[in-house]
């Protein structure tokens, strides 16, 4: 069997107040690279192998999702996976999500058993503040999901729409630094001061009535105005614990570049360092990438789609 699954942006979180019973919420898109693409074949035991020095880091995780997905599933936790195509890690991509739920998923094939990525999340325990990787897994698109409420279940989608087909995403990845992570994302999760309920509503509003109708109407101007603008408010609460804004200097000074050249629409995707700047064409798209890699050849430029289906499972 060979699963493929998407990376995913995250915009933004709505709500870090809570006052109304539900904390977190999040705007995300799933992309179409990078992405997840292993096989998993039939095997006595469990085996881990490919993807080459950067995929070396993730055989550890492989192993121990597919062993908590065969004790869910009630199958042997034996299989030869191969991984083909990884995910950065802790750089904004929600990499552990879709490992996890591919690792699953494949497994779930391979013996023939009932498959649900809501069950899985809840198992591997991903998605723990946002519900946008699970979604970004099972439909893909544009996605806006409800937060967290007292009972654990995974978030629910409120909103789902494709992305417009001819929008682009500049991604701009820095290979010599990692997002805030692990204890350290828990950590400043616990310290740092209550949102104020004033500053979730604007983002609120922002997203109802700015981004998503910008986003069903083709309108890639206001729709990058209104990213940005919650970009601003979530960067600034986070940035005594990644430094700035951004959590990459080299990113920071591309998007300060970006900025200056009137991108409607441009930030970090979660705790980075990972950086985006948004195009309404593949033209423009392609002239930003090459004046980025050439002015900030430290960065890997990628030009991305927007991937308005999910995960993929088909015979290898």
């Amino acid at each position: 069997m060979r699963v493929r699954a998407p990376a995913r942006l995250h915009f933004g979180f709505l709500d870090l107040h809570g006052g109304l019973g539900r904390r977190f919420g999040s705007i995300g898109l799933a992309l179409d690279a990078p992405g997840i693409d292993l096989t998993v074949a039939p095997a006595g035991h469990l085996t881990v192998a490919g993807g080459g020095p950067a995929a070396e880091a993730e055989h550890g995780r492989v192993r121990a999702y597919a062993e908590a997905a065969a004790r869910q599933l009630g199958v042997p936790a034996a299989g030869a996976f191969a991984l083909r195509e990884v995910i950065p890690a802790h750089a904004g991509f929600g990499s552990g999500t879709q490992l996890a739920l591919s690792v699953a998923a494949g497994l779930a094939h391979l013996h023939a058993a009932p498959f649900s990525p809501e069950a899985f999340a809840a198992v591997l325990d991903r998605g723990n503040r946002s519900g946008v990787g699970l979604a970004a897994f099972v439909t893909g698109g544009l996605i806006v999901d409800g937060g967290r409420d007292a009972s654990g279940a995974p978030p629910p989608v409120v909103s789902r729409l494709a992305y417009p087909e001819a929008w682009r995403v500049v991604l701009l990845l820095d290979p010599g630094s990692t997002g805030v992570h692990g204890a350290e994302e828990r950590h400043a999760f616990q310290t740092l001061p209550r949102f104020p309920a004033g500053e979730a509503a604007e983002i609120c509003r922002i997203v109802l009535m700015q981004v998503l109708p910008a986003a069903a109407a083709g309108a890639a101007e206001p729709f990058g105005q209104g990213v940005t603008e919650i970009q601003r408010r979530i960067g600034d609460y986070f940035a005594p614990h990644q430094g700035g804004r951004f959590a990459s200097p080299a990113v920071a000074a591309a998007l300060a570049e970006v900025e200056a050249l009137g991108v409607a629409g441009f930030g970090q995707s979660s705790w980075g360092p990972t950086g985006f700047a948004l195009a309404g064409t593949p033209p423009e798209a392609e002239a930003l990438a090459a004046r980025l890699r050439k002015n900030h050849p430290a960065l890997t430029v990628v030009v991305a789609r927007g991937r308005n289906h999910g995960a993929t499972v088909s015979a290898a």
